[in-house]
C-alpha cells in the first residue's frame, strides 16, 4: 500500500496561474460562431452599460458561466476573478440590469434570433445534425424554495415551475432549440404551449432546413391534441405522439388476430425477443385526426417485478402511438418513437446548465434565465461539434467540465503574446490544446 503523501500548502504562487482554463474555449466559440456579435446587435434595446460593458458580451459571459457549472448570478465571479483569461467581466448588478433590459423592452425574441443566427453559422460550417431532423417536446418540473411569481403546485405534489422544452434527437442532443417557462400548475396537454414551443424551435433552424427537409415532431400523450397535430399537418411536419388506451383502442387490440403482429425492433434495428407491434388504423375511427394518421400498438412482457395496470391483458403491457409517418414496415416508426426516451438526457443536461435553479422572483426574469440556460447548451454543442472529437464530442456537461473546462493552466506572456500553458501530465491537455487550434482555424466570419 502506497504511503500517503504529506502536502504542504502555501499561498505564494505566481499570479499567472488560472483555473477553469477550458471555459475560455466556450467564450472563444461564442465569438467565433457570431453569437456574441449577434447578441450585441439585438435591435432596439440592450443599452451599453456604464463602465463600457457591451450587453452582448454580458449575455455571453452569463451563458459561459452556466455552461461552466454556475447556477446563480453571483457565479459570474468565477470569470470575473480571472481577467487575464476572460477580460473585463460585468459586475452582478450590471448583469442583472442587462437581464432587466431584456424584460423591460420585450427583447426575449431578439435574443432567440441571435441564437438562431449563430446556429445557422454553425450549420454552414458543417456541424449540423446528421439524418432526418427529429424534434422532441417534453415538459419538466423545476422546484422553487420560495414563493416566486408564477410558481404553483405541480401535478406531482411539489411546488415550482413547469417549463416545456423542444430538443432535437440523436447526436444533436446537446443542442436545445426552444423552451417556454410556465407556472407550476400549467397543464401537461396545453395545445397552445406545445404549438408555441414548436414554432419557436422551427424559428431556431435555418429557413432552408425547415422548407426542404422532413422534420418529425415527437411527444408523449400530452401532445395528443387536435390543435397541435393540425399545426404539424398544415406545416408539413410529420408527427408521432403517444395515443391513449381508451376502451375502443383496447377492444381493437384484443380483437386482433395473432397473425397481425410482427416483431418489434431494438435500438439497432434488429428484431426483439420480447415485443410485437401491430397496426390498428383500420379498426378505429380516425376521421377527426389529420389525414394519413395511423395507430400502431406495441405489446411486451414487463420485466420481472413490474406492476401491471388495468389496461394490461394476459400478462402483456400495451403502448400505442398516433403517427402520420408512411413507413411500410410498422416496426420502424414504432422503434423511432421509442427513441423519444432520450429527451430525458437532454432535459438533464439543461438542468445541469442553469435550468435547475430559476433564481429570480420575477417571472419574466426567470424566462430570460431559461433562455440563458439554452444559450449555454448551445455554446457547449457548438464547441463539441466544431472543436472536439471522439468521446468528448458527445460527453455530457459534468464530464466535460472535469476533463476540459475546469483545467488549471498558467498564462505566460512573451512579446505581447499570451500563451496558455496546460499541465503536461493532465490526460486531456492534448485534446484541449487541439480544440483551441481547431477554433482558430475556422474561416473568418
Amino acid at each position: 500500500m502506497a504511503a500517503r503523501v504529506t502536502v504542504t500548502v502555501t499561498a505564494d504562487g505566481d499570479d499567472q496561474t488560472v483555473s477553469h482554463a477550458g471555459a475560455a474555449l466556450l467564450a472563444e466559440t461564442a465569438d467565433r460562431v457570431g453569437l456574441t456579435g449577434a447578441l450585441s446587435d439585438v435591435p432596439g434595446g440592450l443599452r451599453q452599460r456604464r463602465g463600457g460593458h457591451d450587453p452582448g458580451r454580458v449575455v455571453r459571459d452569463l451563458a459561459v458561466m452556466l455552461a461552466d457549472g454556475g447556477d446563480a448570478l453571483c457565479d459570474l465571479l468565477s470569470l470575473r476573478d480571472q481577467p487575464a483569461l476572460f477580460g473585463r467581466v460585468a459586475s452582478n448588478s450590471t448583469a442583472w440590469r442587462v437581464i432587466d433590459d431584456v424584460c423591460e423592452h420585450g427583447l426575449l425574441d431578439a435574443v432567440r434570433a441571435a441564437r438562431a443566427t449563430a446556429r445557422a453559422r454553425v450549420f454552414a460550417l458543417g456541424a449540423r445534425p446528421a439524418g432526418p431532423l427529429v424534434i422532441d417536446i417534453d415538459a419538466t418540473l423545476v422546484s422553487a424554495r420560495s414563493d416566486k411569481d408564477g410558481t404553483g403546485g405541480t401535478y406531482k405534489g411539489g411546488f415550482g415551475f413547469h417549463p416545456l422544452l423542444a430538443c432535437p434527437d440523436g447526436e444533436a442532443g446537446g443542442m436545445p432549440l426552444a423552451g417556454r417557462l410556465r407556472p407550476g400548475n400549467a397543464g401537461s396537454n396545453d395545445a397552445r404551449d406545445h404549438i408555441a414551443v414548436l414554432a419557436d424551435a422551427l424559428e431556431q433552424l435555418p429557413r432552408e432546413v425547415v422548407e426542404t427537409e422532413t422534420i418529425l415532431m415527437r411527444t408523449d400523450s400530452a401532445g395528443l391534441t387536435h390543435e397541435l397535430l393540425s399545426f404539424c399537418h398544415d406545416g408539413n411536419l410529420r408527427f408521432s405522439v403517444g395515443f391513449d388506451l381508451t376502451e375502443p383502442v383496447r377492444r381493437a387490440i384484443l380483437a386482433l388476430p395473432e397473425t397481425a403482429c410482427t416483431a418489434a425492433l431494438d435500438a439497432d434495428g434488429e428484431p426483439r425477443e420480447n415485443g410485437q407491434v401491430a397496426e390498428l388504423t383500420d379498426h378505429l375511427d380516425l376521421s377527426t385526426w389529420p389525414a394519413g394518421s395511423r395507430v400502431i400498438v406495441r405489446r411486451e412482457r414487463p420485466h420481472p417485478g413490474a406492476q401491471l395496470s388495468f389496461t394490461d391483458h394476459d400478462g402483456h403491457r400495451f403502448q400505442a402511438i398516433l403517427t402520420d409517418q408512411t413507413d411500410p414496415d410498422i416496426a420502424t416508426p414504432e422503434r423511432r418513437h421509442r427513441a423519444r426516451a432520450r429527451v430525458e438526457d437532454r432535459i438533464r443536461a439543461a438542468k445541469d446548465c442553469g435550468l435547475q435553479n430559476l433564481p429570480f422572483r420575477d417571472f419574466d426574469a426567470n424566462a430570460v434565465w431559461l433562455e440563458l440556460a439554452l444559450t449555454a447548451q448551445d455554446i457547449l454543442y457548438h464547441t463539441q461539434t466544431l472543436a472536439l472529437t471522439g468521446e468528448l464530442a458527445r460527453a455530457e456537461p459534468k464530464r466535460l467540465r472535469y476533463r476540459l473546462l475546469h483545467t488549471a493552466a498558467r498564462l505566460a506572456f512573451h512579446a505581447r503574446q499570451a500563451v496558455l500553458r496546460l499541465p503536461r501530465a493532465w490526460p486531456w491537455a492534448g485534446e484541449l490544446a487541439a480544440a483551441f487550434a481547431r477554433l482558430a482555424a475556422l474561416p473568418a466570419r
